[in-house]
C-alpha cells in the first residue's frame, strides 16, 4: 500500500511539474501587448518600394488586387504583431518585379473597416519582421 501510495504521490509532483512548465511556456511565447512591441521601425508612405505604395493606395481605395488571397485574415501566428482578436489582420500582396508568384512582400493592415485601417505594416521578408507604415516621420 506504502509503494502505490508513493507511486501515485510522484504521479502528482510531476503532473504539477508538467503544469508548471507549460504555464510558463504560454507565458513566453503569447502575443506581445501593443506597449510591448516594438516594431523595427517606422517606413513613411513615400519610402515604401513603388509596387508598395501602389498597393497601399488599393488598400486605402477598397482595391481590385490582382492577387486572390489578397486582402484575406492574417493570423499574426509570428505574433510579432499587436495582439488582436482573429480577424483584425489582413493581409495584401506587395508585387516583386521580376518574380512570377506572390514574392515574400507584404502589407498587413489592421481594423474593423479594411479600406480605414488602425495600422499598416509592411514586411519584405515574408512576416520574419515588420515596419509601422506611417504617413509623415
Amino acid at each position: 500500500m506504502r509503494v502505490a501510495q508513493q507511486a501515485v504521490a510522484r504521479r502528482w509532483w510531476f503532473a504539477m511539474l508538467m503544469g508548471f512548465i507549460l504555464l510558463a511556456c504560454t507565458l513566453l511565447v503569447q502575443a506581445r501587448t501593443p506597449q510591448e512591441v516594438q516594431v523595427k521601425a517606422t517606413l513613411l508612405v513615400a519610402d515604401l518600394p513603388r509596387e508598395g505604395q501602389t498597393t497601399y493606395q488599393k488598400i486605402l481605395k477598397g482595391g481590385p488586387f490582382p492577387y486572390e488571397k489578397d486582402g484575406t485574415v492574417f493570423g499574426n501566428r509570428e505574433r510579432l504583431l499587436p495582439r488582436e482578436a482573429r480577424g483584425f489582420y489582413r493581409e495584401y500582396t506587395v508585387r516583386t518585379p521580376g518574380v512570377r508568384h506572390r514574392g515574400a512582400r507584404r502589407i498587413v493592415c489592421g481594423g474593423p473597416v479594411p479600406t480605414e485601417p488602425k495600422a499598416c505594416y509592411y514586411t519584405e521578408d515574408h512576416y520574419a519582421s515588420f515596419r509601422l507604415i506611417v504617413d509623415r516621420p
